[in-house]
């Protein structure tokens, strides 16, 4: 039981508008998950309407231990309907799906003006029916998404980073509202975030004091390295050649030394700077990465031959399927339809339930095997809404999802 109030209204101490996204360098000493500042959030495309939401800015670190500041918002419930529990509220802290790596469409940032809005709506629902059975909700933007610059990219797909993001984020919602933030948790998370919730799960123990009750990953990402290598022998354009770029961010960010004029060809380096300002959905454009032929996109005789700048990206970029050793219990949902993560692909490609496999192989000596929900084909239905219905299965496996992904992080959450 807290011995002292619990603290649900702390000080707003951070700037209006852009600014607060960028810190005072250096950044005041402290430990991951420290809170840097704080103010209620005023961004009503970012909100969740059945909560009370704080913007914070809080510390972590990159790969390298480095201190970061990363951005996100916490979502408190309605008090009026769900007061503070004697041991605080539990909370899910969620890892969103790819949007880019611009700044513009970190998720709390993005203001429904960009390519990238309807994606950074999609898991409202969701998360709003958690704050609705008592549960706080906490939301990351990951390392340098919302706060990076041109020499400190997003490292997208690059698990250790989005780790620290989705768990130092659970750490800032402790110390920002002492004593009404619980020690029980679950991570929770889509696509990219999908992926980036199984990294989490793994370095929760050295990472977050409290328990850890199960992770959730919808459609997450997997295998990549395969689907880059086939795509760099691709005759035809395709607006799927946007995500060549957020791989080379995330590679990056987990090897500085990768240089994109080693890795790209002349004419994908002068899209290379699309990055900065563009979320995923306008790198897919005729006139950005949509347009250029797989096989034009990097140099030299990639990926047959590849230069030493080519293997560290492929090493890199080989790394982020999140086939990793995890102690809790592990839910996975998956659609078969869905076009963008694949259930099954032709050999020698990989999908989710190969993943799912080898999630279960590792994972056997801890008694973990994986809750696999597999949707067959023409189950998922896209909702006739025009922002989903542009989205496709991939998008509307989440709300397919959710009464029973609820359920399962719920009963996890309030055992006794």
């Amino acid at each position: 039981m807290n011995e002292t109030s619990p603290v649900i209204d702390p000080e707003e101490n951070g700037p209006a508008g852009d600014a607060f996204y960028t810190p005072a360098l250096p950044l005041p000493d402290g430990a991951p998950g420290d809170p840097i500042h704080q103010r209620r959030l005023d961004n009503p495309a970012a909100e969740l309407a059945a909560g009370e939401n704080w913007l914070v800015l809080y510390r972590s670190q990159d790969v390298r231990g480095e201190p970061v500041a990363t951005s996100g918002i916490i979502v408190l419930p309605d008090r009026a309907e769900h007061p503070v529990p004697d041991d605080g509220y539990p909370l899910v802290s969620w890892a969103h799906g790819t949007v880019g790596v611009a700044n513009v469409v970190a998720p709390s940032r993005d203001r429904g003006d960009t390519g990238a809005s309807p994606m950074n709506a999609s898991p409202h629902a969701l998360l709003n029916a958690f704050l609705r059975l008592g549960c706080a909700v906490a939301m990351t933007d990951y390392e340098a998404l919302g706060t990076g610059t041109a020499e400190r990219l997003h490292p997208y797909l690059l698990g250790a980073s989005e780790a620290n993001g989705v768990l130092d984020i659970v750490l800032a919602a402790r110390r920002l509202f002492r004593g009404a933030i619980g020690e029980k948790y679950a991570i929770v998370g889509h696509s990219q975030g999908g992926q980036a919730a199984l990294f989490a799960a793994h370095h929760a123990p050295e990472r977050v004091e409290g328990q850890l009750v199960g992770v959730v990953a919808i459609a997450p990402s997997n295998h990549p390295l395969g689907l880059v290598r086939l795509g760099a022998k691709d005759t035809q354009v395709g607006e799927g050649f946007a995500f060549t770029p957020l791989f080379l961010a995330g590679a990056i960010g987990g090897d500085p030394s990768i240089e994109p004029a080693q890795v790209l060809s002349d004419e994908a380096l002068l899209l290379w700077p699309h990055v900065l300002d563009r979320s995923r959905a306008e790198l897919s454009d005729q006139e950005s990465w949509g347009g250029i032929k797989g096989e034009d996109q990097f140099r030299g005789g990639y990926p047959e031959q590849p230069n030493p700048h080519q293997t560290a990206f492929d090493r890199q970029v080989g790394g982020m399927n999140p086939d990793v050793e995890i102690r809790v219990p592990v839910r996975i949902a998956q659609a078969a339809d869905d076009m963008r993560v694949r259930a099954a692909l032709p050999f020698p490609l990989k999908g989710t339930d190969v993943l799912v496999d080898e999630l279960n192989d590792t994972n056997k000596a801890h008694g973990i095997e994986v809750a696999y929900e597999r949707y067959g084909r023409n189950v998922v239905k896209v909702p006739e809404t025009e922002p989903q219905k542009t989205l496709g299965v991939h998008f509307a496996t989440i709300d397919h999802d959710a009464p029973a992904l609820v359920d399962w992080v719920h009963d996890l959450l309030t055992r006794g």
